[in-house]
């Protein structure tokens, strides 16, 4: 196993799913990655090295904060994207 950032996966999904729920930024997979790219920037790395890392810290990373946090960045960063998307 590489090193892995347990929040990549995690922030692909709140980006996702709140891009369905908004029509702010548009759902181009540019602006996707821009947008996880700027929420993944703003958020504390949480890195592991083995499977067991892995399970681990997917077990501690399920509170209400965590989720919040992410929620909160990735909604920041769709509102910079939705402002200055970097196509036509």
């Amino acid at each position: 196993m590489e090193m892995h950032n347990l929040l990549e996966e995690e922030v692909i999904k709140a980006v996702n799913n709140q891009l369905k729920e908004t029509t702010i930024a548009c759902d181009c997979d540019k602006c996707k990655m821009d947008i996880v790219a700027i929420t993944l920037n703003n958020l504390k790395p949480k890195y592991v090295v083995s499977e067991k890392g892995r399970l681990y810290g997917r077990i501690n990373n399920m509170t209400y904060q965590y989720n919040a946090d992410i929620v909160k960045e990735v909604t920041k960063a769709i509102l910079i994207v939705g402002e200055n998307p970097l196509h036509d």
